[in-house]
This record gives C-alpha cells, structure tokens and sequence, in this order.
C-alpha cells in the first residue's frame, strides 16, 4: 500500500495516536497560510517543507528544477513561500526513486 506521509498521520489521529500536526498546500501562497495557522496553533517559528511522493530519501533528494532538498526548513513565515517554490511542482530524485525521479 502507498500512502503518503499526511495521510498515515489522519489515520493514525483517528485511532487517536498523539501525532505532530501538519497540512497540505499546493502553492507557495498555500503554504504560508499553513504555516501561519500552525504559528497560531503551536506557537512555532520554524516549519518544516516536506515534499510528498511515494518514496524514501527525501530529504536527501533533489528537485531537478531547482536543486532544492525535498525536505526543507523555514526559518520564519516570510521563508516559507519561497522554500515551498522550490519545492512544488518539481521532479525529486532520491535513492528511492532512480534518475527518473518523481513529480
């Protein structure tokens, strides 16, 4: 079975297992929204970008597009967009995936 990282951790809070929240955005604009919620939420200052694909490395991995790691840290909101961008839309090559990547 595939699933992605944010969808084992609804599964896991709906057997009520404590997990670390986190969202889902599909635009840079997205993102800082989902990072101000969780300043507001947590009271954080740094969030982490995790790219989601089927496959392990990813932090590791590298967009080809535009060198970025598939797992990234914002130092403040103002970063997030920014990370995301670099992040989005783009093809992650890990160990995991082979030279062809994965969008």
């Amino acid at each position: 079975m595939n699933i992605h990282e944010y969808q084992g951790k609804e599964l896991l809070k709906k057997w009520g297992v404590k997990i670390q929240e986190g969202y889902v955005a599909d635009s840079p604009e997205e993102a800082k929204k989902v990072a101000q919620k969780l300043k507001d939420e947590t009271g954080t200052g740094w969030f982490v970008i995790k790219a989601q694909i089927h496959a392990g490395g990813r932090g590791k991995g590298k967009v080809q597009e535009t060198g970025s790691n598939g797992v990234v840290l914002a130092k403040s909101l103002d970063e997030v967009p920014e990370k995301a961008k670099g992040i989005l839309n783009g093809t992650l090559v890990t160990i995991q995936t082979g030279p062809e990547g994965k969008k």
